[in-house]
């Protein structure tokens, strides 16, 4: 699985035997429990991903995942996937009109789930047609197409937006 990233030069991932993982760098020097991180997970998670060492230090950064090869990449996103938790939001079943915090209820990829929102601030439009809920536990939820919404939902998120 080796690949190259513009300057970044050839860099490699693998799993050890307890599943952490490796990044073998250019010059073929293996470090153990490194950790991808995308810089822009919401806003663009294709791009500017950093590979970062047990303590913190970015040792690779991939500024295009279409840059690197298709096996790196595969490799790469799925670890990134077991990291991240970000449910979509497939439908608002109900909010209750103005209270704070509010409850909401939804439906996500994830299943059914309910959550409460501190304030009105905590939903943020993400260009034109995205959206983003930050429930007061800190968790992200994903609106990934407002227009894909039914009627409905997309009436509840108007009082927000």
């Amino acid at each position: 699985m080796n690949s190259k990233n513009g300057d970044l030069g050839d860099f490699a991932l693998q799993n050890d035997a307890w599943g952490r993982l490796v990044l073998i760098d250019g010059n073929g020097k293996s470090h153990e429990g490194v950790e991808p991180v995308r810089d822009f997970p919401i806003s663009d998670p294709d791009h500017w991903i950093s590979i970062c060492d047990a303590q913190g230090r970015e040792l690779v950064s991939v500024k295009d995942l279409g840059a690197i090869s298709p096996a790196t990449r595969e490799f790469l996103e799925r670890d990134l996937a077991r990291r991240e938790f970000v449910p979509l939001i497939r439908r608002v079943v109900g909010v209750p009109a103005d209270t704070e915090p509010t409850e909401w209820e939804v439906e996500t990829d994830r299943g059914p789930t309910k959550f409460l929102l501190n304030s009105a601030d905590d939903v943020r439009r993400l260009g034109p047609d995205r959206a983003l809920v930050i429930d007061t536990q800190g968790i992200r939820y994903l609106i990934e197409d407002l227009r894909q919404l039914d009627a409905a939902s997309r009436r509840i998120l108007e009082r927000y937006l």
